[in-house]
């Protein structure tokens, strides 16, 4: 499967914010868009005047990489959206937030969503008592989401809480940290997503 290599932080200075693809670290004076708060590369530090395509294509970027989804299954997922009722953007985000693995990390489980990703492939995590391996699976209202007992029995799910302890779990879920389980109680709305993207641009780039 085709996945991204390169240095995490380049996508963050790319899109000139934070992605938090790092955890912890983008919390510290260690973040490279705070000490190099400009595109990577030899003439990122020139300003530039960005067309109407290239602002839509920015959007479009910054919600992959926010995600951690490559362009054929994002394309997939905005298919789904703008066959499903209601507003397409908001479709789009609601589609993205119902990964397993960013519920996994929502719920405080993984510290990233790269992280939560992997503890998802290698068996770490059950839905509604089976255990289920395929981080894009999109989870429903009334699913659970529980720690598989190879992962109870690990010291790493103790280190991940210990830095996602205090993390604010969206509304649109239940968590119980000392039971290491979590529940779909709600499907996400625009307003329980805090990604910074103006998604009409990236349903305006797909609808050319």
């Amino acid at each position: 499967m085709a996945r991204y290599t390169d240095a995490s932080c380049k996508l963050c200075r790319r899109e000139g914010q934070k992605l938090f693809l790092k955890g912890e670290r983008c919390y510290t004076n260690k973040c490279a868009v705070g000490r190099r708060p400009y595109a990577p590369g030899q003439h990122g530090a020139q300003r530039k005047k960005m067309s109407e395509y290239g602002l839509q294509l920015r959007e479009k970027q910054k919600a992959k990489r926010f995600y951690g989804i490559l362009e054929s299954q994002f394309r997939k997922y905005f298919d789904m959206a703008n066959r499903k009722k209601g507003v397409t953007g908001d479709n789009l985000l609601q589609i993205l937030e119902s990964r397993l693995d960013n519920v996994v990390y929502r719920l405080g489980f993984g510290t990233t969503r790269a992280e939560a990703r992997q503890l998802v492939t290698h068996g770490h995590f059950e839905v509604n008592g089976k255990k289920l391996n395929i981080p894009s699976y999109l989870v429903k209202v009334g699913d659970t989401i529980d720690v598989a007992e190879k992962g109870r029995k690990s010291n790493r799910f103790k280190e991940i809480l210990d830095v996602t302890g205090s993390k604010v779990v969206p509304q649109w879920l239940e968590v119980d940290q000392e039971n290491l389980k979590g529940k779909v109680v709600a499907l996400p709305s625009r307003e329980d997503i805090d990604l910074n993207v103006q998604e009409h641009l990236i349903v305006e780039l797909y609808s050319k």
